[in-house]
């Protein structure tokens, strides 16, 4: 087999291949030889099939079968005999394709970087350093009991906090326009989810009242025809109900798995839970902070077979979280939606990987095993959940994956600038802004 390689542009490579015409031959004539004593064809009886009638009624269809794997397997033999890694699927063409001659064929492909390591000490890092008080634990606690409110209908006037269940009709120069009409509405008075005026129009209505209110659409609104509008909207309330907070008692707490030990038990419970939470979110952000340092500190060529993997992941990424699913194409989702991402994305696994290599780091099995323990930790039977991580390959690999990324983070960590700020907990688990992230606009519906 003669092999030559050469660099066309940047990652990409051209390796020639040329295979001896005798191989080919061979291997042909071995599977026509092997196919005259199985095969069936009218005039013959199986077995006695001569080799010329076999060769010309499938010689083609076994050359070109015996070429594409030929093909395929002396690419991967050149790529070990030349010490090149291809990152991605090579594109293979035959050049020269004739029976009786050698065969010849040209492999394109990218490989992977080279990567210079960076000097880590030159990694400057703010980490968070935060914890739960009493105070956050008694807003939790508050927040967990607003997530269970009820509402109980009274005999009063609406006011705010209040919840209204009410109908109503908006219209615009005499005719109700489209989206501004509603039956047996819920809405709860001072959430701000209507246009200005809107709920203010509602407080002090009991059930059975009747109001017509004059507003005026901001400039801003989300449809066009709408913008700046005035317009009237007739409301009628049926209901009003009053916010109510679940007590504090046992019935409360085993809906969080308390089953006993009464509200000392329940605020351990929620404390560890947020102290787990907010142990993750300090060790998220750390971990950020330092991969965007790397993405600073270091040049990485992409190869653009790893791009794109990655790119067709993030978009199949999003279509699973949209629930989209089989009624939408996602390839109707464009390249460039995803391709910044990609980019950050394969430079870090490149650059993690080279730090694996050269600082040969090995993944620790026992952080492997806290970590899945920590997971199983939060179901109902861990001993079932940490047996099946062990026994699911993907999984494992996942978790080990993981692991090795902390490690290495923990590795540049010990070398880099490091310095610990004092922050609230609500501080600390806030997630850290993305790049090209932006706040965002919220619109309710077209009466809000």
């Amino acid at each position: 087999m003669q092999v030559s390689i050469e660099t066309t542009s940047g990652l990409e490579r051209r390796l020639t291949v040329g295979v001896p015409a005798d191989t080919i031959e061979q291997e042909i004539n071995e599977r026509l030889n092997k196919a005259a004593k199985t095969i069936r064809l009218d005039g013959f009886r199986q077995g006695k099939v001569p080799l010329r009638v076999v060769r010309q009624r499938y010689g083609a269809g076994v050359r070109q079968e015996v070429v594409g794997e030929t093909m395929s397997r002396s690419f991967y033999e050149a790529i070990t005999q030349e010490s090149v890694r291809p990152a991605g699927q090579p594109k293979i063409e035959p050049t020269k394709d004739e029976p009786g001659q050698d065969l010849e064929f040209v492999a394109t492909f990218e490989v992977y970087p080279e990567i210079e390591l960076a000097d880590f000490s030159k990694v400057s890092v703010v980490k968070p350093v935060a914890q739960v008080t009493d105070a956050d634990l008694d807003t939790m606690i508050e927040n967990l009991r607003e997530q269970r409110v009820s509402w109980k209908t009274v005999e009063r006037a609406a006011a705010t906090d209040d919840q209204v269940v009410f109908d109503y009709i908006g219209r615009k120069d005499g005719e109700a326009f489209e989206g501004g009409s509603a039956e047996g509405s819920n809405l709860v008075l001072g959430s701000g989810q209507m246009i200005p005026g809107f709920e203010d129009a509602l407080i002090g209505l009991s059930a059975g009242d009747e109001k017509t209110a004059k507003l005026t659409f901001p400039d801003d609104y989300n449809k066009e025809d709408l913008q700046g509008a005035a317009v009237e909207f007739e409301l009628k309330v049926s209901e009003v109900q009053q916010r109510h907070l679940p007590e504090l008692d046992d019935e409360f707490f085993t809906q969080f798995g308390v089953k006993e030990g009464g509200e000392q038990a329940f605020r351990d419970e929620v404390r560890k839970n947020m102290t787990r939470e907010l142990n993750n979110a300090i060790k998220t952000k750390f971990k950020g902070r330092v991969l965007e340092q790397l993405i600073e500190l270091h040049e990485v060529a992409l190869p653009s077979a790893l791009v794109a993997g990655e790119v067709a992941a993030l978009r199949e990424q999003m279509v699973s979280q949209f629930g989209g699913g089989r009624e939408f194409d996602p390839s109707l989702l464009p390249d460039e939606l995803f391709s910044e991402q990609a980019e950050r994305r394969v430079a870090l696994g490149l650059i993690v990987a080279e730090t694996v290599k050269v600082a040969e780091i090995k993944v620790n099995d026992d952080s492997v095993r806290a970590q899945i323990d920590e997971i199983a930790a939060t179901y109902d039977q861990p001993e079932q959940v940490v047996s099946y991580y062990y026994s699911n390959e993907q999984m494992l690999n996942t978790v080990q994956s993981s692991v090795l990324e902390d490690q290495v983070i923990d590795h540049i960590a010990a070398v880099a600038s490091v310095t610990e700020e004092e922050q609230s907990y609500e501080d600390a688990v806030k997630p850290d802004a993305k790049p090209g992230d932006e706040p965002g606009d919220t619109e309710g519906a077209d009466a809000g």
